[in-house]
């Protein structure tokens, strides 16, 4: 299919999803609406970096990532207050529809500038469909959707273990997890998570990293409003008013892990100076009071946001250091998987720990004989807490404090295991031009059709700890001995310009 047609798909898909979203007659489609409309910005996000690895060098493509998330940041920051004004002045439904310009400004700006073509390794749509690992996806997806039906069940609604609904989401999560690898391992043409990857150290410490950095990340954004709203009183605009340091946080420091890495070439040392940040952070979120200032407040959440920014740039950085070139596309989604599923079980995991202790501290507090039935309200609106007669609020609020805690607890042990398992993740140099096969030839496989998940034939296999690289660095006028500029997706002549006319290239890529 190539870069620019997978990613003007996913824009299609999230488009669909969008204004599905805002015709939304029930909740149940406004259910799918939501997942189809997620697919498809999980696709736009992951392609468009592995487009910004073709077209920039190791060096510089940190810095153009950064600057991609500066406008990532500002869209996060800005989308919530745009929607709650639109949501307020013409209805929720127009939040979703107002996006469609956007997504056609997207589709339009691809067309025209997304000039450089990389060949698909199927001839025809139908080919395509062939070679997309569906098993692997779907089982996936069931795996992931039934542990969180689970935790759901059993935490959310305090079923008791032995009810259905409670025992088989958890061993239909099991079975198809289980599926899932054998699929990948047996079935997958190109699988979702790449078997060769998981054989190598870094691949598997990065994305094990991606996972638990995700995790503290999205338990924190769900939960440090919640901690305003319900323990500091304030109302839900305020409350969520102040996630918007962690956004622009993020972004300045993904912007400033880019400009190190374009000015040094390197990503270790700030891994491990700014890596530490993130846990700073959350230590000092475990330590907010009631009566805590604004200053520790931002202090803690900006802290966590840019080191959580450096530490995603430098791992991804460090990722791509250690792949071939035709691997880049595969190790991107490689790392995504990761996060993805970090995303996922941050909300679940987080949210299955705190409805679990805010019920047992409830119970310790509210023992009136109407109990049962405050605890639950209580339980499942955070609303209700500011209404409460004073007794009960003293305690729901204290309740809250004690559970959102352990949240802060769980975030600040995940960012800490994450660093303690970066710091094997060796130093490599960005200067040095990609590999490519012994013969000389660039990302031979993507110009024969090779499968990306597997070397091509007569390609030399590296180790990831290898410092050498088969072809040696290529200097450019105007930067004699200076580092060497990544060609696009082995399809660039040295000079710079598109080499379409190549033996080597497909007839897709002759436009």
């Amino acid at each position: 299919m190539g870069r620019r047609g997978a990613n003007q798909l996913a824009v299609i898909v999230a488009a669909l999803g969008t204004i599905a979203c805002g015709l939304s007659r029930n909740m149940e489609m406004l259910v799918v609406a939501r997942f189809l409309s997620g697919m498809g910005g999980g696709g736009i996000f992951t392609t468009c970096t592995i487009i910004t690895s073709d077209m920039y060098s190791l060096r510089s493509r940190g810095l153009a990532q950064g600057v991609s998330n500066l406008f990532n940041g500002l869209g996060m920051g800005l989308g919530g207050p745009i929607g709650g004004l639109v949501s307020d002045r013409f209805g929720w439904r127009w939040a979703f529809i107002m996006q469609m310009p956007l997504f056609a400004l997207s589709l339009i700006l691809t067309t025209y500038n997304l000039r450089y073509v990389t060949p698909g390794k199927g001839k025809s749509a139908m080919e395509v469909l062939k070679r997309i690992d569906w098993g692997g996806s779907f089982t996936l997806l069931v795996a992931v959707g039934s542990f969180l039906v689970f935790l759901s069940m059993k935490y959310n609604e305090d079923l008791p273990w032995n009810e259905p609904w409670v025992v088989v989401p958890l061993a239909l999560a099991g079975a198809f997890f289980v599926a899932f690898v054998l699929v990948e391992l047996l079935v997958a043409p190109e699988p979702v998570l790449a078997p060769l990857l998981l054989r190598q150290k870094v691949p598997v410490l990065v994305g094990t990293s991606n996972f638990l950095v995700a995790l503290c990340n999205f338990s924190v954004m769900y939960f440090f409003p919640m901690w305003f709203q319900t323990v500091a009183l304030t109302n839900a605009s305020i409350a969520g008013l102040h996630l918007l340091p962690n956004s622009m946080s993020m972004s300045i420091g993904s912007l400033f892990a880019g400009w190190v890495m374009h000015r040094t070439g390197k990503y270790k040392l700030i891994n491990l100076i700014f890596g530490f940040f993130p846990f700073i952070g959350i230590v000092l979120i475990t330590f907010m009071q009631e009566t805590s200032g604004p200053y520790q407040m931002w202090l803690s959440i900006i802290t966590l946001g840019f080191g959580n920014a450096v530490v995603l740039q430098t791992m991804l950085i460090a990722l791509l250091a250690h792949l071939p070139e035709n691997l880049m596309a595969v190790g991107t989604g490689f790392g995504q998987v990761f996060r993805g599923i970090g995303q996922v079980s941050g909300v679940a995991v987080s949210s299955a720990l705190f409805q679990s202790k805010l019920d047992s501290e409830l119970r310790k507090r509210i023992l009136t004989p109407d109990a049962p039935e405050i605890i639950n309200k209580i339980r499942h609106s955070a609303k209700l807490v500011a209404t409460l007669p004073p007794d009960l609020q003293r305690a729901a609020r204290d309740s809250y404090a004690v559970a959102l805690h352990a949240v802060f607890v769980l975030a600040a042990c995940s960012t800490f295991l994450a660093f303690v398992i970066r710091l094997p993740v060796p130093e490599k140099t960005l200067d040095k031009s990609p590999r490519k096969e012994a013969n000389g030839a660039p990302d031979a496989a993507q110009a024969e059709g090779q499968p990306s998940g597997s070397p091509a034939e007569g390609q030399a296999v590296h180790s990831e700890d290898e410092e050498e690289d088969v072809s040696p660095n290529v200097s450019h006028a105007g930067r004699v001995g200076g580092p060497s500029r990544r060609r696009l997706s082995g399809f660039e002549s040295i000079e710079g310009t598109l080499d379409l006319e190549s033996d080597t290239v497909g007839a897709s890529a002759r436009r």
